[in-house]
């Protein structure tokens, strides 16, 4: 497999194509901070943060995602006791609770959607609903988790 380029690569994604550092029996006398050649070789881009237009993307997302499903699950409660106090039906306390837990769950759910459905390239404002981003998105992240868990275990 070739190497990435950089223009390949979002700015914050993993490298996929690690150079292995050889272990090095440690010194006696050691500098105090040791530069680590692994920081030196990467590039400029992957130290940053998100990139801002990527970050408003992520968070008008998430304020979708999750703020319609949370506003629902707070207005039921005063549904339910509008209903009730009008004697429209008689409900018992269980349906409003079952029914407002699963409106924030589903707020929940949508923080974490909106956070890969967005997407991660500057330049490309993704689709309306993101479900390309977010196989795409949230496959980088499972990649990234794997490497990760790779790294931790050979040393």
């Amino acid at each position: 497999m070739p190497p990435e380029s950089k223009k390949d690569r979002l700015p914050f994604e993993p490298r996929k194509n690690k150079k292995k550092v050889p272990k090095v029996a440690p010194n006696v006398v050691a500098p105090a901070v040791a530069p680590s050649p692994a920081k030196e070789s990467l590039p400029e881009t992957s130290l940053k943060a998100i990139p801002r237009v990527v970050s408003q993307r992520m968070a008008r997302r998430m304020a979708f995602f999750c703020g319609i499903p949370t506003a629902l699950g707070v207005s039921t409660f005063f549904l339910f006791y509008w209903i009730v106090s009008h004697d429209i039906l008689e409900l018992p306390s269980y349906v409003a609770f079952v029914v407002s837990l699963s409106l924030f769950g589903l707020g929940f759910i949508g923080l974490s959607y909106g956070i890969f459905s967005a997407s991660w390239d500057e330049d490309r404002p993704g689709s309306w609903l993101g479900w390309e981003d977010f196989k795409a998105n949230f496959g980088r992240t499972i990649a990234a988790w794997r490497s990760g868990k790779k790294e931790v275990e050979e040393n």
